[in-house]
Order: C-alpha cells, then structure tokens, then sequence
C-alpha cells in the first residue's frame, strides 16, 4: 500500500528537497547517450540502473544531512506512449518500466528514509509533446485520456502521488489532474514559463492555475514551476495575492536562457548556484506556501546544496 498518498507531508511546511536536472546531468556531465531525453530507458538494464540509484542517492543524502524531506521523482518524465513509440517500446514494455520505476524508488526509500527525512515517491508525467511549444494541444478530455495509463500504472505500483512536469498549455494540465484523480492519486501540477512569466501559450500564470482549479474542481494538491528561471517569473510573483499559496514547488533552470536559446545551445549553462540559492530565498520571503525545493536544466547537486545553504535555517544547513 502506498505510504503517503492519502497523508502527504509535502502539504505541510516541512522543506522537501528534490532532485536537479536529471537528464542534463546524465547527458552532459556523466556522458550518458539518452535518445529523446529520456531517462526511463536507463531501466532497462543493471547498469543504467545503477547509474539512476546513484544519481538519486547524492540528492537522498543530501536531504538526510539537512535534515529535511526528499522527494523520489521516477524518471517516466518521457514515459509515455508517443514518446516511448520512437524509442521502440511497445504498451506492455512501456506500462512495465513505469512499474519498474516506481518499483526502484520504493526500494530506495526502504532503505534510506528516516523519521527527519520523509520521502515521498512520485510517478513523474510529462507532456505528450515538446515541453517547449503548445503544438498539436489535445482537449482537457483527451488529455485525460492520453495520460490515464501512466497515472493507473503508477497507482497500481503504489506511488504516493503524480507529479506532472514541464506542461505548457493549460488543456494538458487539466487532462492530467482529471487522470490521476480517476486512478485516485494526488497530483501536483508544473507550468513551465517564458521569459515574460507566461505559459508559452500566452496565458498569464495566475489564469492558468485558476482555470485548472475551476474546471477540475481543485483537484491538484499544489502547483510547481519547472524549466525556467527565478528572473523570468519573479515579476509575476512580484504582484502578489492569494492564488500564489496554490504554488509549492520550483525547479528551476541553472540557466537564465531562453527556451529557444537552450533547445539550440550545443553546450550546458550552469549558471550561478550561488546566485540561484539567493533568487530561491528571495521568492520563498514572497510566496509562503513555496516548501518544495529543486532544479530542473543544467543543475546539479552543487545548486541544490546552495538552495539549502540560502533558505534553511542554520541549524539545518549546518
């Protein structure tokens, strides 16, 4: 039986960590081949097993030492049927390595939670299409459809909760809550944002989450924002009022580049962790809810360390 999914810690002001940019990691620092981006193909053998366990137990440590929660995100972010069509896995292999997956975090959690360190396991979905551009949208219902196998799989694996990265229009966000509240899992749903503060759509950040809201009755747990950086939103996050308490987590971008700048960069921008680690604290001074802390594109533990050393107390970051 799942541990959390009907208690989920994340909903309290306990800080969670995760992890930071999975793929660009493995990609750029470890040199690790993952076609289409996708990091589930690295379940399908030992070593590339090991390689995510090891991945993951840097972050877990880090967590255990700080003395905070840790949030185990499956590596499915690719792991559905468009996507695993190009990479030759057919429905019943695609629905085994989501299992898997959730399988190898339970695993990892098994051994490595402690009662300061609860750790949640998430079956993490990502868009149908490019994470960049609204191309080929799919109403909310057929987004529902699209992503319900996913969201059942990881139910069935006993996942705590769904978390669904990356979404940039406001349809697929609303199929995806509707899914994983049928399969009867919390989710947390992930806008990324241009560099004007708006989903790549066009569509203001408050007017998202209140649409979501409005048409699935509530049915997120929280909000999160991923793949952009503090300097593209701060300003929406600037003008302030209630809806932003809906918002709990951020991984955002080592780099303040643009969308179409790092889909056609050859190189990894890391950034400044240091810098990042500050940004991070100035937006949780402003949004009060926001508890949830990691990095998405071309971070790494070194960020993640330095958004513990900028908002947790000392004697947690000691």
């Amino acid at each position: 039986m799942a541990k959390y999914r009907n208690n989920l810690p994340l909903l309290s002001d306990t800080v969670f960590l995760m992890d930071g940019g999975m793929e660009t990691t493995f990609i750029f620092h470890e040199g690790i081949d993952l076609p289409c981006f996708a990091s589930f193909t690295l379940m399908n053998d030992e070593i590339g097993r090991r390689q995510l366990r090891a991945y993951y137990t840097r972050y877990v440590d880090l967590a255990r030492t700080r003395g905070v929660g840790f949030v185990f995100d499956a590596p499915t972010w690719r792991a559905n049927p468009d996507w695993a069509a190009k990479l030759g896995f057919n429905a019943a292999a695609l629905d085994d390595v989501n299992r898997r997956s959730i399988e190898l975090l339970l695993g990892m959690r098994e051994i490595y939670e402690t009662p300061s360190s609860p750790m949640v396991v998430s079956g993490v979905i990502g868009p149908r299409g490019d994470g960049y551009r609204a191309d080929n949208a799919m109403s909310a219902l057929a987004a529902a459809d699209y992503h319900a196998g996913q969201a059942r799989t990881f139910a069935k694996a006993d996942a705590d909760m769904v978390s669904a990265y990356t979404l940039n229009y406001v349809e697929e966000a609303i199929g995806v809550a509707i899914a994983a509240k049928d399969a009867g899992l919390p989710s947390a749903i992930s806008f990324t944002l241009e560099t004007d503060g708006r989903l790549p759509t066009g569509q203001p950040l408050r007017d998202a989450i209140e649409q979501v809201d409005a048409e699935t009755a509530n049915a997120p747990v929280y909000y999160m924002l991923n793949c952009a950086h503090p300097t593209h939103f701060n300003h929406v996050i600037a003008e302030g009022g209630v809806w932003l308490d809906r918002i709990r987590g951020l991984r955002a971008n080592a780099s303040s580049r643009s969308h179409a700048e790092l889909d056609s960069a050859p190189d990894l921008d890391p950034g400044n962790p240091e810098e990042l680690g500050r940004q991070y604290r100035s937006l949780r001074g402003r949004m009060r809810n926001l508890n949830i802390l990691g990095g998405c594109c071309g971070t790494d533990l070194r960020h993640v360390e330095q958004i513990c050393f900028a908002c947790l107390p000392v004697s947690k970051a000691a």
